[in-house]
């Protein structure tokens, strides 16, 4: 495959199983070329063009010509200047890697993640919130994230593999789209009637199981076992965890549990405060379950996948 391809191959799978709809989806990207319009054209000079096709800011291609054809590719959870140290390693060994890929963000992926936070605010929306309040409540979140990211190194490991001549792009969101869309429909067709049994049902999903062996499986972090699940809502994507005040709005509507990647401390009090049942599903395993269902396309058009860094890869 190309690389444009395989770049484009994870924006087209990100829409398509993008929890708003890709009606929603669309009808933001045609918002966002009537906005470009109207820039100025200094303003314009600074435009992410990417932006008009892609609506995700997390997922990018960092370095390589698109054109250039990749048989091989090194890919994992994170990727940093360890990663990249260890893609050139391989290749001198005679493993060739063509392209490093990284499912969190690097560069201005990671800069700018706080743009794919308005996803939760449609999300919650179609959870019963008023759409005023799921954007008041997620406005003073994604300032947080905004600024807690301005004082990273973002080009750390792109700078490490431009050195040492890879190329290098992430997949974020559309990865936590397809987990997002894979357990929600799981769930519907198993039909879990309590908090257990929904810990039981995702320690038969393979990369689960495998997590679960290293005590990385999933766990419940609010409610008990035997408390009956309600509405369960996947809550895996959006670039990170969203407002802790939204489990004051939830409560007024019909979810009953949620299941995410992870949980802070502040977040889990105000689930145990209003109620509602948290399942933890575990990160790494998560994220490698997202990452799988895009992989495998990559793999059926005869790239080699090489799974590093956290990601339990399992072909389906």
């Amino acid at each position: 495959m190309k690389l444009g391809e395989i770049y484009k191959l994870a924006v087209e799978m990100g829409i398509e199983s993008d929890p708003r709809g890709k009606e929603m989806v669309v009808k933001f990207l045609e918002k966002e070329k009537k906005r470009y319009e109207k820039l100025s054209e200094k303003e314009k000079e600074e435009y992410d063009l990417e932006k008009l096709n892609n609506p995700y800011s997390d997922t990018r291609v960092y370095l390589g010509n698109l054109d250039q054809d990749i048989t091989a590719v090194l890919v994992g959870i994170d990727m940093e200047v360890g990663e990249v140290l260890l893609a050139d390693r391989l290749t001198e060994k005679g493993s060739k890697i063509d392209l490093i890929i990284t499912h969190h963000p690097e560069g201005q992926g990671i800069a700018k993640l706080y743009e794919v936070m308005h996803l939760q605010e449609d999300v919650l929306h179609q959870l019963g919130v008023p759409i005023n309040v799921a954007e008041g409540i997620m406005a003073p979140r994604i300032g947080e994230v905004k600024r807690g990211l301005m004082p990273l190194n973002h080009n750390r490991a792109i700078d490490a593999a431009k050195l040492l001549g890879f190329a290098f792009m992430s997949v974020h969101t559309p990865a936590d789209n397809l987990v997002t869309t894979f357990l929600t429909n799981y769930f519907a067709e198993k039909n879990p009637e309590t908090v257990g049994d929904i810990v039981d049902l995702l320690k038969e999903i393979p990369e689960y199981k495998e997590a679960n062996k290293i005590g990385a499986g999933p766990t419940i972090v609010a409610g008990a076992p035997e408390r009956r699940s309600g509405k369960i809502f996947v809550d895996m994507t959006g670039g990170t965890s969203g407002s802790d005040e939204m489990f004051a709005k939830l409560s007024t509507t019909d979810v009953g549990t949620i299941v995410t990647m992870h949980l802070s401390e502040k977040h889990k009090k105000e689930a145990e405060k209003h109620n509602i049942n948290v399942v933890i599903a575990g990160h790494m395993a998560s994220d490698s379950l997202g990452m799988n269902l895009w992989l495998d396309k990559l793999e059926e058009q005869g790239v080699k996948i090489i799974p590093t860094s956290g990601l339990i890869r399992v072909k389906r």
